[in-house]
Parts: C-alpha cells; structure tokens; sequence
C-alpha cells in the first residue's frame, strides 16, 4: 500500500478517455515505472508522475519546471507546461478527476473495502461526524474519521488542511484505512470538495443532510448560494449513495431529495412523519456537566438521550447519528448510551476551573452569524448571571460573516470582547473595525476591542465572576492563528489554562474528559 509501483501504461489505461501525448501520439512508454502520484512540486522526486492541477489561487502548470528540476520525467497536464524535450508530456481535459482515477488505481482501489458515510451541510457535520465515529468505535465496529478535525484510524491521529482532502491524499488516507482493517469511513463532504472533485469516483453507502445556511460564498469559494447549494446536492445524485438521511425541518430538505441515488431514504426532525422525531426536549444543568435530554422516537419505540452538548442543534447532530447508527446495525439505545459521554474538541468543549468556581468557560468553533447565535441563544438557556463573548473573523475573505457575527452578538450577550481569528495579512484592527460598526446600533451590548487574541482571553479571565458564562468563539479545534500567511501555533485551551493559572496562582483543571 506505501510503496506502490505501476507501469506507466498501466496507469495511464485507467483514464477515459486515453490520454494523449502532447506530440498527438498515443504510444506511451510501455515500460516506465511511476513510484509515486504528485500535484505538489515540493514533493516530486525521479519516477514520480507529476499532475498539473488549476487550484483556486495556483496553477501546478507554472510548478512544472520545479518537478521537473527535481527529477520528475512525466506529465499530466490540461495544456503544454514550458518543459525541456526529453519530459514526457500527456493531455488530458481535466486533470482534477485525471487525479481522482489515478490515485485511486495507484493505491489499488482502497474504497473497495471501504463503507463510506458522507456527511453534508452548512454546520454539524463535524460534531455529527465525530459522535458517529465514537458510537460505530464502541459498538464494535472498526471505523474511521476524515474532516475538518483531521484523520483518526486506529490509533491515528493527524492533521489535514483541508476538511475533504484532496483526491490524492484522500486515496492515500483510504489505503492506510483499508490496511489497518477500518471497515467504515465517516467523512466529512465539503462543498469545496464536491465543487473540486476531491472526492470524484468514490460510492458512498450513505449520505447524510444536516442543514444549509448561507456561508462560503464569494471570494475564491463559490460564486453565489445557488451554486453551493448545487454542490452539495451532487452528493445525493452523483456519488451512488444506496441509503440517503435528511434533516427534514430543513427547509431545503426536498431540494436535496430531488433526483437522488438512494433505494432507502429515511428522515430525521421534529415532525410526526420523521423516521427518527426527537420530543420532549430540554437544556439540562449539572453540578459536574452541562448538556441536554430528549426523547428519540422511532420504530424500535422511545429512547431518552442525553448529550453534554449544548443547543436545540445538539438533537439534530443526535438523531442524525441514531439515524445512521440504524443502517450500520447499531440499535438506538446503544448508539444513546455512547452519546452520553462524547465531547469533541473545539464543538461546545466546557472548562470549569476549581480556582474560579462559579465560571463556566465554552470553545466553540462557531465563526458564522448562524452559528454564534445558535450557541449564545443554547448558552442564555442555562441563564446564566453574565454571558459574556469573545470574537473576531477571519482576514481576506467572508467579510459579510463580519457584520452578521457582530449583529447577533450586540444583540444576543451582556458583553462582548472583539479579537483576532486568523487575520492573514489584513490588519486586525480594521476586521474589528467593521465587526464593531454592528454595536452602533441601539440596544447593543457594550464591548472592548482587544486584537491580541491572547491578551483577550487574559482579559476575559480577569473580568470573570460566578455565574458568569464565557464563550470563546471562533477558533474550536484550530491549533494556530493564520498571520501573514504563516500558520503561528495557538491552543485557545492552553492559553485559556495558562490565563487561569496566572490568574488565580492555581493549576486550572478542564473540566471532564477531552477527547482526542
């Protein structure tokens, strides 16, 4: 599986159709060996086949000299890179599936093995995807995790950039997969990733609708919300799901319905005709946990459930997982009993400290209008004495998130603390500028503008008072801030930790068990 070894023309027969020399023959070198498949010039080395792929900000065309100079002799490309005579050079239509077919027949078609369950929707496909690797894990079943938290496959655990990787190093992940006996995948399905084929050729068992909102759009993502919504539609037409799961109190439930693949269709929701209805809903305060209960109903009768997440979006991400539990031959109640105790890092991760009793804090990876206002609404459910919000957006890109994230906050906590969250090369204290306009408006809360994002959190410690509850959103799971291009090492947790120690002189201990 590491090391593969294919004939060129082996290789190259996989495509459809048959690429062609660039001097329009189409006789390929019957006997050249590729080693290895690359789309990144860094890594190109003497018998690698390097592919030039159109990215969304470059072009692998203009690194072909570089893979070239590294000793690279072979090319798959959608037009004539500048390349010395003795490089072989073929022409494909469209290298990104090229890429796609490719790795998959060099890695020996590792998704074979597999039983894929993609997940899609504007929020909770991480939450949802990591309670439903847990519950398969302890049911007995041998699974896997691909998504905007990394990889985790027996006992790995690794960073990705990407929440969907590219096909290249996502066929790679599945063979390592397949090796290491995984027998289901959960994978997080991005838009990007279905708008950029990273997951071209590959058959999900199951595919899962959790909900859409307006995020992503303009910039180097899509171009308007009709186009992201057609992205994520292709996962229920285009990718032979046989099982297909929708949230139907969405309202574009019926949209992602139209035209799918899938022989089972089931349904989850709060209405009477949902496969998997949760009632009886409520937040729920403990001494030691915080989180909330609700009754599932479906065929196989009632089931309570309790999840120490917050948030009436908690019992979406719930049943979904129920949902997809059933069809992998896991009953309700043992998929209940695993939800119980499952945190997943950065999504609603509670610390309580013993030197500052009485204060609750949370990290969530909330960084969207509809996100925010989603956990501070589950979060004023518990009543607390102040609610208090620390935030900034990212630089460069989304810019409407700015406005609509300082819009929900004004309205929705006691206080507010505006920061840092991965300002690239833009200035931070014009991206807080622009969220800070939203405070204009009457009935705001009052804020404090703080763009080291550090001193922030110090800052949030110090104020801190019992019964105080501070949301520190944004950054979740990340474990740096992006500044000027570098990804610069940053734990919210242990800087948080760090600021209560220095705080009260006291070891600051999280509260409960944090999973990975």
């Amino acid at each position: 599986g590491e090391s593969a070894i294919m004939k060129l023309s082996e290789l190259l027969s996989v495509l459809d159709p048959l690429p062609r020399q660039a001097d329009g023959t189409n006789v390929f070198l019957p006997d050249a060996e590729i080693t290895a498949i690359v789309c990144d010039s860094r890594k190109a080395v003497p018998g690698a086949l390097f592919v030039c792929v159109e990215g969304r900000t470059t072009d692998g065309h203009r690194f072909a000299a570089r893979a070239y100079e590294a000793g690279t002799r072979f090319f798959l490309a959608q037009r004539m890179p500048e390349l010395p005579a003795d490089a072989c050079v073929f022409l494909v239509a469209d290298t990104r599936t090229a890429l796609a077919d490719l790795a998959a027949a060099f890695y020996g078609y590792p998704a074979r093995n597999l039983t894929l369950i993609g997940i899609t929707g504007t929020k909770g496909k991480t939450t949802t995807a990591i309670m439903l690797y847990r519950a398969l894990c302890e049911n007995g079943i041998d699974a896997a995790y691909i998504g905007t938290n990394g990889v985790y496959f027996a006992d790995n655990r690794e960073p990705t950039v990407n929440t969907t990787p590219e096909s290249l190093e996502l066929q790679h992940y599945l063979r390592r997969m397949a090796d290491a006996g995984v027998r289901y995948l959960v994978m997080e399905v991005s838009s990007q990733a279905l708008l950029l084929d990273r997951v071209h050729g590959l058959r999900f068992a199951v595919s899962l609708f959790t909900n859409l909102s307006r995020d992503h759009i303009g910039g180097v993502e899509h171009p308007d919300f009709e186009n992201y919504r057609a992205c994520k539609h292709l996962l229920f037409t285009d990718y032979g799901a046989s099982t297909v799961i929708v949230n139907t109190d969405d309202p574009q439930a019926g949209y992602m319905l139209a035209g799918n693949s899938a022989e089972t269709v089931l349904t989850y929701g709060t209405g009477e005709n949902a496969d998997f209805r949760g009632t009886a809903f409520e937040s729920v305060s403990l001494p030691d946990r915080m989180g909330v209960r609700f009754v599932c109903r479906s065929r196989e009768g009632s089931c309570p459930v309790f999840l120490p997440f917050a948030g009436r979006f908690s019992m979406y991400n719930a049943l979904a997982v129920i949902a997809v539990c059933r069809v992998c031959g896991v009953n309700t109640a043992n998929a209940a009993r695993s939800l119980a105790h499952t945190c997943v890092p950065g999504r609603f991760e509670l610390l309580r400290f013993p030197s500052l009793p009485g204060v609750t804090f949370i990290i969530d990876y909330a960084h969207n209008g509809t996100s925010l206002s989603a956990v501070l609404s589950s979060l004023r459910a518990y009543a607390p004495e102040r609610l208090i919000c620390l935030f900034g957006s990212v630089g460069c890109r989304t810019k409407e998130r700015r406005r609509e994230m300082g819009e929900v906050a004004a309205r929705q906590a006691d206080l507010c603390i505006l920061t840092s969250d991965n300002p690239d090369t833009e200035p931070p204290e014009d991206i807080i500028a622009e969220i800070a306009a939203a405070f204009a408006l009457p009935g705001s809360c009052p804020y404090l503008a703080i763009p080291d994002r550090v001193d922030a959190i110090r800052h949030a410690v110090r104020l801190a008072r019992p019964g105080d509850m501070i949301l520190l959103a944004g950054k979740g799971h990340e474990e740096y801030q992006l500044i000027d291009h570098r990804r610069v090492p940053f734990s919210e947790r242990d800087i948080l930790c760090d600021a209560v120690k220095k705080t009260t002189e006291k070891d600051g201990i999280p509260l409960g068990h944090i999973f990975p």
